[in-house]
C-alpha cells in the first residue's frame, strides 16, 4: 500500500514511517556479518581476510546504489505528494533507464579493474585469489545492488517503509542459511558465500521491481519513456550523494591498504 505522509498526525506518521527504516539498518549489517561469522568459522581465517579485504571495494558500488536511491526517493516523493502521477511513472521510468546505462558503464571496468585495484591496495597474496573471486561475482550482482536501492526510494517516496523492510529481513535471512548450504554443504568457500549473496539480492531486486510495477499498473495516467529535465533533477541530487559516500568508500579502502600490509591475520 501506498501512504500520502502529509495526512495525519505527524508523529504517528514519522514514527510508523521511521521504525522499519530503522530495522532495515540492523537487517542490512546481517548481510556482512553472517558472510564474515561464516568465512571465518567454516572456511578459515584466510577466507575471512579475503571478504572483509573485498567488501572495502564493493562500497563503491553502494555509495552508486545509495546515491541513486536518493535521487530518485527525492524526486519521485515530489511528484508523489502533488498527485502528479503522469510526471511520477516518467520519473521512474527515467531512473530506470539513468541506472541501466550507469551499470552498463561501469561493469566491464569493474571486471578488469579488480585486480589492479587489489594490488593497489596490498592485498597479501595468500587471499589475492579468494578476493579477486569475491570481487568480481559481486560486481556481477552490481545492478541488482543499485536496482534494489532504487526500489527501496521509490517504496519510501510513496510513504510504504514496510515493503523493502520486509523483502530485507527475508532476504538477510535466506543468505544466511544459503551461505550455510554452500560453504558447509557443498564446500564452494569464498566463492560460495558471494554467490549466496547475488542470489538473494538478485531475488529481493525482482521481486521488488514487481511490485513496483503492479503498483502504478493502478495508476490510470501514463508516463513518458524518458525526461532530460527530470533526468536533471535525478543527477543533480544522486550525484552529490554519490561522491560523500564515494569519499567514505576511498577513505575506507585507502584504510584497508593500510591494515593489509599487517597481513591476513
Amino acid at each position: 500500500m501506498n501512504h500520502d505522509l502529509t495526512s495525519g498526525e505527524p508523529a504517528a506518521v514519522l514514527r510508523k514511517f521511521c521504525l522499519p527504516l530503522f530495522g532495515s539498518i540492523v537487517f542490512q549489517q546481517l548481510y556482512t556479518l553472517a558472510d564474515s561469522w561464516i568465512a571465518g568459522r567454516y572456511i578459515g581465517e584466510n577466507a575471512l581476510a579475503a571478504v572483509g579485504n573485498s567488501y572495502e571495494v564493493t562500497l563503491i558500488y553502494l555509495a552508486l546504489a545509495f546515491g541513486c536511491n536518493i535521487g530518485c526517493s527525492v524526486v519521485v516523493s515530489h511528484f508523489f505528494g502533488a498527485h502528479c502521477y503522469h510526471e511520477l511513472k516518467t520519473a521512474i521510468h527515467t531512473t530506470y533507464c539513468s541506472c541501466t546505462v550507469l551499470c552498463l558503464v561501469i561493469f566491464i571496468p569493474g571486471l578488469c579493474l579488480g585486480d589492479t585495484l587489489l594490488r593497489c591496495i596490498h592485498t597479501p597474496l595468500e587471499i589475492f585469489l579468494d578476493s579477486k573471486c569475491y570481487l568480481d561475482i559481486y560486481t556481477f550482482g552490481m545492478p541488482f545492488i543499485i536496482f534494489y536501492n532504487v526500489a527501496t526510494g521509490i517504496f519510501a517516496a510513496m510513504g510504504d517503509s514496510k515493503t523493502p523492510f520486509l523483502f530485507l529481513v527475508v532476504s538477510s535471512l535466506s543468505n544466511i542459511v544459503i551461505d550455510i548450504l554452500f560453504v558447509m554443504l557443498m564446500r564452494n568457500g569464498v566463492a560460495g558465500i558471494a554467490w549466496a549473496t547475488f542470489l538473494c539480492q538478485g531475488i529481493s531486486c525482482v521481486a521488488s521491481i514487481f511490485i513496483i510495477h503492479k503498483r502504478l499498473k493502478e495508476i490510470p495516467e501514463k508516463g513518458r519513456f524518458f525526461s532530460w529535465n527530470i533526468f536533471r533533477k535525478l543527477a543533480g541530487l544522486a550525484i552529490p550523494s554519490i561522491l560523500q559516500q564515494g569519499a567514505i568508500s576511498i577513505g575506507n579502502i585507502l584504510l584497508q591498504g593500510n591494515v593489509n600490509s599487517f597481513g591476513p591475520s
